[in-house]
């Protein structure tokens, strides 16, 4: 099947340089029309007080392509507002949402100034809802819709040096778990990119001699499929990298159910705690509730035993 975005929309923010651009390309050669966000300057040293989304509208435009630029800040509500009422004004519609914008404020949490996690997770993570929930109520309208959340394996993992980041990064995860679930009889599909690659911002961290493997454009072609009318699983964390993917699971071990009339005591899962933890059976749930049915059926199944 060949994967096409003829008359879709599609609303890419952070896109005026590394992912963002890529994908902006990859989605505009694939026949969208694509709304280039970002409020940042041109990267190009002949561009002087330019735009960065200006430059890439400019390629996408001389590939043959149909774009437009907005240089709206996504970490205010108002500006992610009028990004989502642009596409509309321009393009007649909006199909897809691809949250990609990002900041970076590293430092161990002993020494980060918390002006610094305020202005990581505002972009991240709200930036990332404000975006998607302007976008949500033509979504549901038109009972159509694709959203790509971008995480990280700092986020899915954890990453010294970045508390802030990797907060708002697993703050994704747990909207798309509950959206996948909202969205899902207005076939909105949510689903979620985590990316290694070499950009800008992650120039001086990655080391020069594996670099060259890790383009950006892997990513692109996983956020692509994400993004697709053929794609119809939501609440994916798709791992891309280097050409490699794989999908992250939020899971859990079986445990131990021990009876629900007696309260334990620490000792007791002290001394239970390597059954307790033992990853030799795991298991993942679409839903909180599936875990509560889980625990329910166990303490049936300890009933009967």
């Amino acid at each position: 099947m060949s994967i096409r975005f003829d008359g879709r929309v599609a609303i890419i923010t952070g896109a005026g340089a590394g992912l963002g651009r890529s994908h902006a390309l990859l989605l505009a050669a694939r026949g969208a029309k694509v709304v280039v966000n970002d409020p940042g300057p041109s990267r190009r040293a002949d561009n002087e007080g330019g735009w960065a989304a200006d430059d890439v509208v400019a390629e996408i435009r001389a590939a043959g392509g149909e774009a437009v630029a907005n240089h709206d800040s996504i970490a205010d509500m108002a500006g992610a507002q009028r990004l989502v009422d642009q596409a509309v004004r321009d393009f007649g519609r909006l199909d897809i949402v691809v949250n990609n914008a990002g900041i970076l404020r590293d430092r161990t949490f002993g020494k980060l100034d918390m002006n610094d996690w305020d202005a990581v997770v505002k972009v991240h993570l709200s930036g990332t809802a404000y975006v998607t929930r302007a976008a949500w109520p033509l979504m549901q309208e038109q009972r159509y819709g694709r959203v790509v959340f971008t995480t990280s394996n700092s986020g899915l993992y954890g990453n010294f040096g970045q508390s802030n980041y990797s907060a708002a990064k697993m703050g994704m995860v747990g909207l798309m778990n509950t959206l996948k679930q909202e969205g899902g009889k207005y076939n909105i599909r949510v689903n979620t990119i985590a990316p290694v690659a070499m950009t800008g911002m992650t120039e001086g961290v990655m080391p020069a001699d594996i670099a060259p493997h890790f383009k950006p454009e892997h990513v692109s072609a996983a956020v692509a499929l994400l993004c697709s009318e053929a794609f119809e699983e939501s609440g994916v964390i798709c791992s891309a990298a280097a050409g490699h993917y794989a999908t992250v699971r939020v899971a859990c071990t079986s445990g131990v159910q021990l009876d629900p009339a007696e309260i334990a005591s620490p000792e007791d899962l002290l001394a239970r705690w390597g059954e307790i933890s033992d990853e030799g059976r795991m298991r993942a749930f679409p839903n909180a509730g599936a875990e509560t049915i889980a625990i329910l059926e166990d303490i049936q199944q300890l009933a009967v035993s």
